[in-house]
């Protein structure tokens, strides 16, 4: 799987570096307790959790039909780009049934057919960015307490501009896309007792 490769502006400097997909369930280690936000259980009762699947359905076969599209929506390009996570910039790719039975000694699927099928749909790193960087708990404890800037380490900011790159006019399910008033379907930022606990802890140490 390729590398998600980001140039970073850091005192005045350039420089690359790598960053790639972890997928959902590893995001989900962390961040699925009631008591840290649940964020696991919002993101799945979201439309980003289906979005993949959603490719799948009718109205999509006509939209890609419409489009003149080669393939089923949920193989082009032109659709996963939006409805998966990473298409084409090292995350979710096009995979045959070869890759798809592959499986470990105990019959159980690989880690690659594991990780590819956590990149399905819009997920957590659609919008925080590739998570290889900053998913361990002591790089969580050094952004928390701005010891680290999130950004150099594959940390994005779920912001407006990564909302309308999808969420624009290019989509043929396109409806206005009002930011302001969206993004609290998608917030879930940790509990305020959470927080000044963490607070608490991680600057005391």
């Amino acid at each position: 799987m390729k590398k998600v490769i980001v140039l970073l502006m850091v005192t005045g400097f350039i420089y690359g570096q790598s960053f790639d997909y972890i997928g959902v369930k590893k995001c989900s280690m962390c961040h699925k307790k009631e008591a840290k936000g649940a964020q696991l259980k919002q993101w799945q009762g979201s439309a980003h959790a289906n979005a993949f699947e959603t490719l799948k359905n009718e109205e999509s076969a006509k939209i890609a039909k419409e489009m003149g599209l080669k393939v089923p929506a949920y193989e082009s390009a032109e659709c996963l780009i939006c409805h998966s996570t990473g298409f084409g910039n090292g995350g979710y790719e096009v995979k045959d049934a070869e890759f798809w039975a592959q499986k470990t000694e105990k019959g159980k699927p690989t880690k690659d057919v594991i990780l590819m099928s956590n990149l399905q749909a819009v997920g957590c790193e659609s919008c925080h960015g590739p998570g290889s960087k900053f998913k361990s708990t002591k790089t969580m404890k050094a952004i928390f307490t701005d010891a680290v800037e999130g950004k150099t380490v594959g940390l994005w900011e779920p912001n407006e501009q990564v909302c309308i790159a999808c969420h624009n006019k290019k989509s043929p399910t396109y409806k206005e896309f009002k930011f302001a008033e969206r993004i609290g379907e998608y917030t879930h930022p940790i509990p305020t007792e959470m927080r000044k606990e963490l607070l608490e802890k991680y600057t005391t140490k």
